[in-house]
């Protein structure tokens, strides 16, 4: 059968001429405009379908079910995150790379509560101490199925009890605080959640060793693999500080995390967005409620952060060494202070002052704790006033009343220090380029700087652990490398 013709087309459609007086708008313009707005809507598509279905990757629980008497939601949201010791998928190779030999105790090493701020601006983390003194509600013991009165514990014994359900029961009962969402990572997810995302830096300025996690660095700036990173915030016998100053390393791993993520670009690409959750959300539990919609929620606002949108406190403690029969040594939460510090977070209020801080070299003792007596070594007038001045600008305790020295031919700055506070004596050196250290027993806490002909200037300094504020928090862009 022969086909029919087509009938001829149409003479093109004439476009009628512009009135002279109109002014033509650029055809390029138009063009960029459809261009960039077709590109963020699919930007947008592809953002949410790369994402979509990851939930499924969740292992789900419910750590809010038949949950009565729950405190008021306040403004924000809250996240319990719990780090478990859990390492039963990490090969024997990194078991006696990382020392993690041993069975899992099945409970909590860490326990964090994370504030995400209403407008999605500021995060605010607070540490809760494993050996907090906590008192249970009633429960079931999910290992032995007997029924429990409310009686006291050590906060991470909750979770071997009454698993991630009695966890947020006893937080939200110590708090006051109401936890939207619950998040529980092990030793492989946090790895693996390092090594997506080329490892973290952190900095210190004197060596950490820790036999007991095989941690070893040396002061300066370094760069953590996921096992590395691990060492880095389980060690706890590095000095006295034990729990306490393990904390302050897991806060500055997470604001040297939040660095990594914000200035890699993973946040800004849907395929390496969509990459990293995937590789992370296998080996993590969570509620059902935190699925697709809070992934992409809390993607989007953590574009718009720094190190300065996160900052980081441990509640405040009253009493250390708190002993409890049946139970050992405790610290007893400053009720006082725990309470204002949770009205805080429950107003969505900023927990540590933000304002821009100069860039400053990292020490190891605040100035503020340092106390000094400056002298004048040379025959310049004012040089004395102008170091005094400068090193209490910087914090130092300076006494505000320099003298002239008996030498005023000194040509280097010296630092006369007892070997007691050498520590002490390395950070007032670090404010006072090219001087000198002179170790003098018997000299007592009271540092002594000769100005020499050298002098030109104090450098500012910041501590490696700020002197804190009313809550004990620092800002992350305190804490990250510089």
């Amino acid at each position: 059968m022969p086909t029919p013709t087509r009938p001829p087309a149409p003479p093109p459609r004439q476009r009628p001429a512009r009135p002279s007086g109109r002014r033509n708008r650029p055809r390029w313009a138009v063009r960029v405009a459809a261009t960039l707005s077709v590109t963020v809507l699919a930007a947008a598509g592809i953002g949410h379908a790369m994402v979509t279905g990851l939930d499924a990757d969740i292992n789900r629980i419910d750590p809010f079910k038949d949950m009565k008497n729950r405190p008021e939601r306040g403004h924000g949201m809250n996240v319990l995150l719990v780090g478990t010791d859990g390492r039963d998928r990490i090969t024997p190779a990194e078991k006696k790379r990382y020392r993690l030999g041993g069975a899992p105790c099945h409970c909590t090493d860490t326990v964090m509560i994370v504030h995400l701020s209403e407008d999605r601006r500021r995060a605010s983390v607070v540490s809760l101490p494993r050996d907090s003194y906590a008192e249970t509600p009633e429960h079931t013991d999910r290992t032995t199925g007997r029924r429990h009165r409310p009686h006291p514990v050590k906060l991470n014994a909750a979770y071997a009890e009454g698993g991630p359900q009695l966890t947020v029961r006893t937080v939200e009962k110590m708090t006051d605080v109401k936890i939207d969402h619950y998040l529980e990572v092990d030793f492989t997810s946090f790895m693996k959640t390092v090594d997506v995302l080329g490892g973290v830096r952190i900095c210190t300025v004197r060596p950490l060793k820790d036999t007991y996690t095989g941690l070893d660095l040396a002061a300066g700036t370094h760069d953590l693999d996921g096992g590395q990173a691990l060492q880095y915030v389980r060690s706890r016998h590095i000095d006295g500080a034990s729990d306490l100053g393990r904390m302050q390393r897991q806060q500055r791993f997470m604001a040297a995390l939040i660095a990594r993520a914000t200035s890699s670009g993973v946040l800004l690409n849907p395929i390496r967005f969509r990459d990293m959750t995937q590789s992370v959300l296998g080996s993590v539990r969570a509620d059902k409620g935190f699925g697709t919609d809070e992934l992409l929620d809390l993607g989007r606002a953590m574009r718009a952060f720094s190190p300065s949108s996160s900052e980081f406190t441990t509640v405040p403690i009253g009493r250390m060494g708190y002993a409890v029969k049946g139970i050992g040594s405790t610290l007893k939460w400053d009720e006082r202070r725990a309470g204002r510090l949770f009205d805080t977070l429950r107003e969505d209020r900023p927990l540590a002052a933000h304002r821009v801080r100069a860039k400053a070299v990292r020490v190891d003792v605040p100035p503020q704790q340092i106390r000094v007596q400056v002298e004048n070594g040379t025959a310049t007038a004012g040089l004395g006033r102008r170091v005094d001045s400068g090193l209490a600008a910087t914090g130092f305790r300076t006494t505000r009343a320099p003298v002239n020295a008996a030498d005023r031919t000194v040509r280097r700055t010296v630092v006369r220090y007892d070997p007691r506070w050498d520590r002490s004596a390395k950070s007032l050196a670090a404010a006072l380029p090219g001087s000198e250290l002179r170790a003098e027993k018997g000299r007592g806490p009271l540092m002594k700087v000769t100005a020499g002909a050298d002098f030109r200037s104090v450098r500012k300094v910041r501590a490696e652990n700020p002197a804190p504020g009313e809550f004990g928090a620092v800002t992350g862009d305190q804490v990250v490398c510089p």
